[in-house]
Formats: structure tokens, sequence, C-alpha cells
């Protein structure tokens, strides 16, 4: 297994990047290919590692703030680097901590769509409460989508709930305005209709708090919705945290007692609640395996991108999704 990692792109330069490589490189068997320059990020690599290693060398990092249609220019950035590496099939799969837009348009030009897919998406993994993730998709590849896209996702958020989440037969769920077969907008009444004659794990409409409720395993919406769906629960999630801190401090010594006996359930709603713990969303409906990680990866964040990378390359799902189509 051959796994490109962009060394250079998460908001904190490569040492979180490349100690997420090395924790990696320590429980599994692949080989790193990490883009970058070579001069900063080779002597952070352990010796007795370097062999399980090969650098390619970049000095070139596209920045968040930069346009991501300017990625398609260059040809000597870090992201350009690692998606050419995945198309000239010298590597199984790509790892970004970088420009997400850069990242997508990149995947989507240079690797190409699987055949009869229309767009590719995003899917991130939400916290519910049977301590198990809701797959979303898409998250913020498509902000606006027809009915067709969106039965696609589901399609792919089968797939891949399937490998993920060791599910025979995901439940597969569309985010509307209620849980009723009339609510929903033209776009989400048309593919509800898609969904209920085509895809057999379809169970109906969902509503936003069905996502966290653990009754379905796949919630399907573009990427408009998706991604304000993203950004408010973890701004909720942020908010909780900080509430019952501020609480805790302000309270009394008996209240403070109490909240030292709670630790590890603090820790476990941590835990819960943690990016970190899947590591990456991967774009779904490209030709190849590209995780897309969050800028503010720590080295745990990039680990567990790579172990999602290793987990969907041995499953074969670029395949599988492209099967799913012609079985539908």
């Amino acid at each position: 297994m051959r796994i490109a990692i962009d060394a250079m792109g998460g908001d904190f330069g490569p040492q979180p990047i490349i100690e997420g490589v090395v924790e990696a490189l320590k429980q599994k068997d692949f080989i790193a290919y990490l883009v970058g320059d070579e001069n900063k990020i080779k002597p952070l690599v352990p010796q007795n590692l370097l062999k399980k290693v090969r650098f390619i060398n970049s000095e070139d990092v596209i920045g968040m703030h930069e346009n991501a249609t300017d990625a398609v220019k260059r040809k000597e950035s870090t992201i350009y680097k690692s998606i050419e590496l995945l198309k000239e099939k010298q590597v199984d799969a790509v790892v970004s901590a970088g420009h997400s837009g850069a990242t997508m348009s990149l995947a989507t030009l240079r690797l190409g769509r699987i055949k009869g897919i229309k767009r590719p998406a995003i899917v991130t993994f939400m916290p519910n409460i049977k301590r198990s993730y809701t797959l979303v998709l898409d998250v913020g590849a498509n902000v606006d989508c027809d009915a067709n896209n969106l039965y696609q996702f589901a399609l792919m958020g089968e797939v891949y709930a399937k490998v993920v989440l060791n599910k025979e037969a995901p439940k597969i769920g569309l985010l509307s305005n209620g849980e009723e077969d009339s609510k929903g907008n033209s776009v989400t009444k048309e593919t509800f209709k898609l969904c209920k004659a085509h895809c057999d794990s379809f169970i109906g409409n969902v509503e936003g708090g069905d996502i966290f409720k653990g009754e379905v395993d796949v919630v399907v919406c573009d990427g408009f919705v998706g991604n304000i769906v993203l950004k408010t629960s973890e701004g909720v999630a942020e908010t909780i945290s900080t509430l019952i801190k501020q609480e805790i401090y302000s309270s009394g010594i008996f209240q403070k007692i109490g909240a030292l006996l709670l630790k590890p359930v603090f820790k476990g709603l941590k835990k819960a609640t943690d990016y970190a713990e899947y590591g990456g969303a991967p774009l779904l409906g490209v030709n190849g395996c590209v995780i897309i990680s969050h800028g503010k990866s720590n080295s745990k964040a990039i680990k567990n991108a790579i172990f999602q990378a290793i987990k969907y390359v041995e499953n074969d799902v670029t395949k599988k999704i492209e099967n799913s189509l012609k079985v539908h």
C-alpha cells in the first residue's frame, strides 16, 4: 500500500502531519510518499522508518486564503504533485490537510469521476447517541444539486457505510424539513421518488436531529445544507463544552468535586465529538481514494486519515461505487 501525504498543507506546517505519518507507520504496513520541502520534512522522520518513506520534493504550498481554481496552474505545488502521483498510479491514495477546495478541484479534474457519477461528494462522520457515527453527504463539494445528484450521493453513501460502519444493509435518509413524504422542496421531493423506487435501503425523509439519534446510517443532502449542518454541529459541541467548563469554574467546592468524579465521562464525550477520531472526509465519486483532512489536524487526525485511506483501498470502494450504479 502506497499513500501520498501532502506534508505541508495543514495550518500548522509539517510537524503534526509528519508526526501522524510516523505514528501510522508504526502501526500499519505501508509506504508513505511525503510531498513537501524535503529539507524541512526529512529531519522529522526517525532514521529507522526512512526505509518506509519516499520524498517527493515540493516547496510550493497553496495557502488557505488562495483561490482554489489557481491550483490547476500550480503544477509544482504539494497538492498537485500528490494528486498526480495517484493519477499516474504511483500511489494508491492521497491524504491532504491542505486547501480543501484545491484538493477537490484537482481530484475531479486530474483523476476524473467514476463512470456514471455526475458529481463527487464529501462525506463526513457525525457522532450519534449509539456510540457510532452517522455518515452525512455532501458537506461542501456541491452547493447546488439536482435530484439525480442526491440520488447518487445516497448510493455512494450506502457503499461507504458498508465499509466503514460494517453495516450489511445501512439505512439511508434524505434530509428534509419534516419526516412526512410530502415535506421538502422540489429537489428533495424528486429525490425522494428516485430513492424510494431504486434504493432498497432508503427509509424516507429525516430531520436534522435524526443525524445524532443513530436510527439512520447515511443522511443525504446538498453541499450547501450539509456544510451548514457540519459547521453548526461543531459550533454547538464547542459551545456546550465551554458552558460546562464555565459552570464548573464558577461553582462551589462540592460541584467541583463532582466534576472531578465525572472526569471520565467528559473525556468520553470529548472523544465522541473529536474529528481526530476519524481523521478526514473522503471525496466519494472520483477515480481514486482522496481523503480531505481538517486544516487544524493534529497527529492523531492524520494517522486516522491514513488508516481510513488504507481501509478505502483495501475494500476497493471506487469499484464498489461503480458497481452500485450498474445494479441500480
